[in-house]
């Protein structure tokens, strides 16, 4: 190599290094001059070689800025906007600074502990390595600040840790964990913080693990007689029992705004705080990858999946190519062309619409009538009922607006009949989400519907009323649907309705005959809620059940001695033997009596 091409080699990896430091200034760093985004772009572009050094730094900080940016300005109302933005950046190499991000913006504003947790149970159902970094760099914090005593940065550890197991990121298996450590030698300060915990996530406990809860809170009843804490965390104990009492009224578990995914596509992880945790700091770091254009385009690919985007190549290319066809083959090309909308905005609009024609009709003739002229497509008639069955969940009161809406649309259409079947299920399903405001409303709904024929009534087959099916809220749900339908039928009727012998195997679900305990179950709940009426038959049933077991028990060995007296009447020749021995030792005896006599 020549001198000559010794210093063009330097020149350029210099000039490198002087544009590597204008652009490094523009994002934040010290020294240099600051360079408006147009030309920071530009600067980028100057650099060819893609997988060199300078460019992956600078794309590193720019990775870093911005997931700082998205983090910090995320909150309940911007979540569903930012969420996009923050998957267009590559979390897989940023995942350590999207983790130290979350972490430290969380320690700054504890008030936004939900929402975070909320963003991060997004990640996590695309990325789940994220999701289980993050929770592995929590439970290192917690653990290296309850060694410390350092008692600011342990509620904020312990607070995130809340909402993580509230959005089901974390097994609930944890939260028990951390609340047995911190009351194991209660402190004023342990059980404060416990007491906080508890506060945040005892409303998914309540649900999810109904006994562990109860142990804990044995716990804090013992703390309490014991008397050994401080007056203030006294109270802060009692205030607690208040709150499980009203069953932890204004605190639910995930709030409604922030309820982003689906519980079956959400990915829970399991790790115990005594286990050894790696938290891979080295990815908040930055490393040169050999592979770094490999892996931007897998990204890219993958990004498209997510977000259902075309390239920016392709999208010029279908620019370029329409530019070049003629006129007619644009017209094909459009009539051919099928637009898929990913963004939802049709489908946004339409319970918009739906929304506002039910809220602004004076009676329910009138929104049924508009609504009938809504045009919706194949599949989307069960838009039309989670909108009516949502708006009346959200009334104060419930309105007979909304039950003679619904019967009106299953008297039309036997498609909205089976989408009130299917809205049942699954209300039923998450009943225990519900306030009790929502609850009642949605039970007198389908109580109306079933009082008037308009849902047919194998729909019952899926509540089984057992002490272990069913829970608090559950049971409400019934509660209120069976007492409404009672006013709205008669005792009588609603009698003669659950004894049709063709509909009980529908009904044998809401009244077990299984099991003599579950039997009674359902006889004590309908007695203790005013309808023992309608379990007259089960009562019966109750009665004679050990007669009906005894018998069953009887036609066993009756079947078992008619084989044996088949067996005799085989050996026919036993039995004459046996008969004409008897007949001549009664002859002897009659002999003998008439000697007797004479004598």
């Amino acid at each position: 190599m020549t001198s000559h091409e010794n210093g063009d080699s330097y020149n350029s990896s210099k000039n490198e290094r002087n544009l590597t430091t204008k652009i490094l200034a523009n994002m934040g760093r010290s020294g240099g001059v600051y360079v408006p985004p147009l030309k920071l772009a530009r600067m980028m572009k100057e650099i060819e070689d893609n997988s060199s050094l300078e460019y992956q730094r600078m794309t590193w900080d720019a990775l870093r800025k911005s997931i700082n940016g998205l983090v910090n300005k995320v909150n309940a109302t911007n979540i569903k906007n930012i969420i996009p933005e923050l998957f267009a950046e590559n979390l897989i190499r940023g995942r350590g600074l999207f983790c130290r991000s979350c972490m430290k913006s969380q320690m700054a504003s504890p008030g936004f502990t939900h929402v975070f947790a909320a963003l991060v149970a997004v990640v996590n159902t695309k990325f789940p390595e994220v999701g289980d970094l993050l929770l592995r760099r929590i439970i290192l914090q917690l653990q290296r600040a309850f060694k410390r005593n350092d008692k600011p940065q342990l509620l904020a550890a312990v607070k995130f840790i809340a909402h993580l197991v509230n959005q089901q990121i974390v097994h609930e298996l944890i939260a028990l964990e951390l609340l047995t450590l911190l009351l194991e030698k209660p402190t004023d300060d342990s059980v404060e913080v416990a007491v906080g915990f508890v506060t945040e996530c005892g409303s998914l406990l309540q649900d999810l693990s109904p006994r562990g809860l109860h142990g804990i809170f044995e716990r804090f009843r013992g703390i309490l007689h014991e008397g050994e804490i401080d007056k203030r965390v006294q109270f802060l104990i009692e205030g607690l029992f208040a709150l499980r009492k009203a069953k932890f009224q204004g605190y639910p578990a995930v709030r409604p705004e922030l309820d982003l995914v689906e519980q079956e596509d959400q990915l829970t992880h399991e790790v115990s705080l005594l286990d050894e945790i790696d938290a891979e700091n080295t990815l908040d770091i930055f490393q040169p990858d050999p592979h770094f254009v490999e892996n931007e385009k897998k990204y890219e690919d993958l990004k498209k999946q997510i977000l259902g985007e075309e390239s920016e190549d392709e999208a010029e290319s279908d620019e370029d190519a329409d530019s070049e066809d003629d006129d007619e083959e644009e017209d094909e090309d459009d009539e051919q062309m099928q637009i898929e909308d990913e963004t939802e905005t049709n489908l946004v609009n339409l319970r918009r619409t739906i929304y506002l024609t039910i809220m602004s009709s004076v009676d329910f003739e009138e929104a049924g009538h508009k609504l009938l002229k809504v045009k919706l497509e194949s599949g989307q008639e069960m838009e039309l009922c989670i909108m009516l069955l949502e708006c009346c969940s959200q009334e104060r009161t419930y309105l007979c607006y909304y039950g003679l809406l619904g019967q009106r649309f299953c008297m039309i259409n036997r498609i909205h009949q089976e989408n009130f079947e299917k809205c049942f299920v699954q209300q039923y399903s998450m009943i225990h989400r519900l306030e009790s405001n929502k609850l009642r409303n949605v039970a007198k709904f389908f109580a109306h519907l079933l009082g008037t024929d308009a849902l047919p009534w194998h729909v019952l087959a899926y509540i089984r009323l057992t002490e272990e099916d069913t829970t608090s809220s559950s049971r409400i749900f019934i509660k209120i649907l069976f007492q409404e339908l009672s006013e709205h039928l008669g005792i009588g009727l609603l009698n003669e309705r659950l004894s049709d012998p063709g509909m009980q195997d529908s009904f044998e679900s809401i009244f077990p005959k299984d099991n003599p305990k579950n039997t009674r179950f359902a006889i004590n709940f309908f007695t203790s809620i005013g309808l023992g009426g309608i379990t007259e038959n089960l009562r019966q049933y109750l009665k004679n059940m050990p007669r009906l077991i005894m018998q069953q028990q009887k036609a066993v060995p009756a079947s078992d001695s008619e084989s044996d007296s088949s067996g005799c009447d085989s050996g026919g020749s036993g039995s004459g033997s046996s008969s004409s021995e008897s007949s001549e030792s009664e002859s002897d005896r009659d002999k003998r009596r008439k000697k007797r006599r004479r004598n």
